[in-house]
């Protein structure tokens, strides 16, 4: 049996002090949308609580599928960096950037760059390598293939879409074809929901036909990614067959937003190839916002009878 769970849009708060430089580009946007309805709901205690809740279950692997902050300031970058360093080891958690990550020009490289450790796959130079092409990058970890893929760029004022290139896509494809060999559960991290119709037009992924493509060809057993700030599981029709497709609420919302409350997926993969078992549960927060309960369990692979039960809370009594 193998563990790892799932987080996404932390947006970690609250915004630090802009200088008027910082301010004239499309940062003035998301600044008054910070303060008029994000600061409200989005809540640096709700992330909290959730983690401690996570950390009791003992995932063995942890995925954040992006926008760790909020406008890519270099200080939001940096404090983003000592919060990961926080959370856990780079070779217990895997990272992929989302458009906040991105928001104005060259803010894409300094976050990857800032957050390497936890973004390089197991094949990737030490260091931060001097070019563009750090996607899609492969890890693994006991059973299973991680396989990080960014959309993250950056975009106009009002819109946040996400783009996914051909050159990733054969790569992604390749990556896929070679876990598969190995005999691995492949997951896919993104942060742009690679389903049609799943987020509005201003926000959806470019290219979300060539990511159909590169898991035709490769072949996937999940595909996790956030953007959204819902809860949701869609099912992507390749031709190795159905590969779900799972969001997740913002790991920072906290209540009276119209968005569901901050949750996290909790994973518990066992089997063996061509005949995995993938359970998913689901733990948010509480109406009340004092506690983090189990919301719902799905199986998406497998049978019911052949997942077993996630592991009890490590309570320290």
């Amino acid at each position: 049996m193998f563990t790892f769970a799932h987080i996404s849009d932390i947006h970690l708060g609250p915004l630090p002090r802009l200088t008027l430089r910082e301010l004239a580009s499309k940062r003035i946007t998301g600044f008054i949308n910070w303060h008029r309805n994000r600061r409200k709901h989005l809540l640096v205690n709700t992330l909290d609580l959730l983690l401690s809740d996570m950390r009791l279950r003992g995932p063995e692997h942890l995925m954040v599928t992006g926008d760790l902050v909020n406008l890519a300031t270099p200080i939001e970058i940096r404090l983003a960096g000592e919060w990961l360093d926080s959370i856990g080891k780079p070779l217990e958690t895997t990272v992929v950037p989302g458009n906040h990550d991105a928001y104005v020009p060259g803010a894409h490289d300094r976050s990857v760059r800032a957050w390497y450790p936890f973004i390089a796959g197991d094949d990737s130079p030490e260091d931060w390598p001097d070019e563009e092409h750090v996607f899609p990058t492969y890890r693994q970890r006991g059973p299973i293939a991680i396989i990080g893929c960014s959309t993250s760029n950056a975009t106009l004022p009002f819109s946040a879409g996400g783009y996914f290139s051909a050159r990733q896509a054969r790569e992604t494809a390749n990556l896929l074809k070679r876990a598969k060999a190995d005999g691995l559960f492949r997951v896919v991290l993104i942060h742009h929901p690679p389903i049609r119709g799943a987020a509005p037009s201003h926000k959806r992924m470019i290219g979300i036909r060539r990511f159909a493509a590169a898991l035709s060809v490769g072949g996937a057993e999940l595909v996790l990614h956030g953007h959204t700030h819902l809860n949701t599981v869609y099912t992507l029709k390749t031709h190795h067959g159905d590969v779900p497709v799972v969001g997740i609420a913002s790991a920072s919302q906290g209540p009276g937003g119209h968005k569901p409350r901050a949750a996290y997926n909790f994973f518990t993969l066992s089997g063996k190839p061509g005949a995995w078992n993938l359970a998913c549960d689901r733990y948010g927060l509480t109406e009340t916002a004092d506690a983090i309960e189990h919301q719902q369990r799905r199986i998406l692979l497998g049978s019911g009878d052949a997942v077993p039960q996630p592991p009890p809370l490590a309570l320290d009594l």
